[in-house]
């Protein structure tokens, strides 16, 4: 006789969740963020008051920012741990659309658990239900579909049994990890069933380290010893697979210079002599002068987002081999890659072995010191009048950091210039945003990363235009005591938008705040909008009073708000590659039609294989 206990559906979910560990032993879902409303507040929320002696609830204030903030929290973690979110059906399940979205490309774990319509239709269409008029089963909630790894609905209460190891199986799988989306009727919640008792023992669920296959190691060996100037392209997967000190090694042992993503960056240490720091759109010098005379590319853990590949352009040449080392295949065999499917760790350590006494005769000496030449003195303090640049204010955060300090960012002009000038001194100290670049990430996400490692020094960089995007978590933040420094860079717009507007042959429009349509100059006061959240903040006027102001960041319990104006027009000119951005083939703007024609030249360079 299979013993069982009879719970709501709700309270199986629950229960089962938190049962669920990592192999440190923690719980893998550390809680879960709810907005409650019909849907979920009745069955769900029931059933999360009666687990908050072991499972935290959490309340935000907006549903895509309390799911920012898991993603992060989880991103953080190198997906060892996430969190759950929860909300009503309609408008706040389709709020965390954005969210999965984000969650999806940059393949992180998150457990979304919207509300969803009656099962049983009886009060169809109930209140904020989307009517298909062709298809009876669709519910707003099936716009989650291409935005996650996995969706179920959870229409009866025995779809448990089989809907949540799915689900926890895409949660921790190195390859499909993603987002989770398991729709729940709300009557369902409410519905008891006889659960089996061992349905809630305890599980690990440890992460897999695929090992590479023999054949494909080989060839990759192969190829790396026919090269004479390979170099590798280091991506998120090397954080997520703990493989920085066997990146290190590797890099070593075989004397290949590693170049990094915006999602790999800190892998190595700034100033390791084989790191010739970022690459790509937002890259340096180093990394794209050697990167555009390689012979061989090994990408370890990238997916190859364009901004990474200059949009295909600065790998164009049809003699360089592209290679691949990542765990999952879809990934691996971009553009016709030479696939070596394996963990990061394990690969580089098995790769490294069939390598033997291999080593690059070339070395790459002088090139990092030409390029901080460059570009050091971009991020001093300036010496004159005028509005300070996003590089000098990169430079005082810089010298304020400490060994514990994590920079967070997302979209904007600042991801460019932080790829480019940021110091990392150790894994994980930097985290961007930018697989979806998404505006309004960045608070949210840096209550995530102090949530994950409240030890670490949390410093957020955000413009004025993403902070107008979604700031409603600083209140959360405050409300909880969770410390972390946001610096608010006001350039009085989306700078970063008009110059690519202006560089692609465009008029200034629609972008700067100058540039819109309007009656009265904007003028928000981004300090005391912070303040009546609860933060502290404050409002400097020079380089010099931001340093100040920083200095003061660990006499803070909070959020902590230091707002800046800056110049919206310059930025770091030295190392970027090409962009493809369409061009308008007609128009009467001149200055459109010289940037089609370099734009035709630069395309006929791409990379079509």
């Amino acid at each position: 006789m299979i013993k069982t206990v009879r719970l709501t559906a709700a309270q199986a979910m629950i229960r089962y969740i938190a049962a669920q560990k990592n192999e440190e032993g923690e719980a893998i879902i550390a809680g879960c963020w709810a907005i409650f409303g019909h849907g979920n507040v009745a069955g769900l929320g029931e059933a999360l008051h009666g687990a908050k002696a072991y499972f935290p609830t959490w309340r935000g204030h907006n549903e895509q920012t309390m799911a920012h903030a898991a993603i992060a929290y989880a991103k953080q973690l190198g997906r060892k741990r996430t969190m759950m979110v929860s909300s009503s059906i309609g408008p706040g399940a389709t709020n965390m659309v954005t969210a999965a979205a984000l969650a999806h490309v940059n393949r992180l774990p998150v457990l979304l658990v919207p509300g969803d319509v009656f099962a049983n239709r009886g009060p169809d269409p109930v209140l904020q239900q989307i009517e298909d008029f062709g298809d009876g089963t669709v519910s707003a909630n099936d716009v989650f579909r291409p935005v996650t790894r996995y969706f179920d609905r959870i229409s009866r209460p025995e779809h448990l049994l089989t809907a949540l190891p799915r689900a926890f199986r895409i949660l921790t799988d190195p390859a499909d990890c993603g987002p989770v989306c398991l729709a729940f009727c709300q009557d369902v919640q409410a519905e008891a069933f006889d659960y089996p008792v061992s349905f809630f023992e305890p599980k690990i669920w440890r992460q897999r380290r695929i090992r590479p296959d023999l054949a494909e190691l080989a060839a990759m060996a192969e190829a790396i010893k026919s090269a004479k100037r390979p170099v590798i392209v280091a991506g998120g997967g090397v954080h997520y697979s703990g493989a920085s000190e066997t990146l290190r090694r590797f890099a070593e042992a075989h004397n290949i210079p590693v170049t990094e993503t915006q999602a790999g960056k800190s892998a190595l240490p700034w100033d390791h002599p084989l790191n010739l720091g970022p690459i790509g759109v937002t890259g340096g010098e180093p990394a794209n002068a050697v990167c555009a005379e390689a012979d061989l590319i090994l990408g370890v853990g990238t997916r190859f987002q364009d901004f990474t590949t200059g949009s295909w352009g600065l790998f164009a040449h049809p003699d360089r081999r592209i290679a691949c080392l990542n765990v999952a295949a879809y990934d691996a065999s971009k553009h016709n890659a030479l696939p070596l499917l394996a963990d990061a760790r394990i690969g580089l350590s098995e790769l490294s072995k069939a390598l033997e006494t291999f080593r690059v005769a070339a070395g790459v000496e002088g090139l990092k010191a030409a390029w901080f030449a460059a570009v050091d003195p971009l991020t001093e303090a300036p010496g004159g009048d005028g509005l300070p640049t996003d590089m000098q204010v990169i430079g005082a955060v810089q010298r304020a950091s400490t060994e514990e300090t994590v920079v967070i960012c997302a979209a904007g002009s600042m991801p460019g210039e932080l790829h480019k000038l940021w110091k990392s001194t150790r894994p994980m100290s930097y985290h961007m945003e930018y697989g979806f670049s998404c505006m309004g990430y960045e608070i949210a996400g840096a209550m995530g990363i102090k949530m994950a490692q409240p030890v670490r020094d949390v410093i957020c960089f955000t413009g004025d235009g993403t902070y107008m995007m979604a700031n409603s978590e600083m209140a959360t933040a405050a409300m909880m005591g969770i410390s972390f420094t946001v610096v608010v860079t006001d350039n009085r717009g989306y700078a970063c938008i008009n110059r690519l507007q202006m560089n692609t042959g465009g008029a200034e429009f629609n972008n700067l705040l100058e540039h819109t349509i309007h009656q009265q100059p904007s003028d928000i006061d981004f300090a005391a909008h912070a303040a009546s959240m609860g933060a502290r903040s404050v409002k400097v006027s020079s380089i010099a009073e931001l340093e100040a102001a920083l200095a003061k960041r660990g006499e803070v319990n909070g959020p902590y708000v230091i707002v800046i104006d800056t110049d919206p027009y310059p930025s770091s000119e030295p190392g970027g590659t090409w962009w493809d951005v369409g061009v308008p083939e007609v128009s009467e703007r001149t200055q459109v039609t010289a940037a089609r024609a370099a734009y035709e030249a630069k395309k006929a360079s791409q990379r079509t294989d």
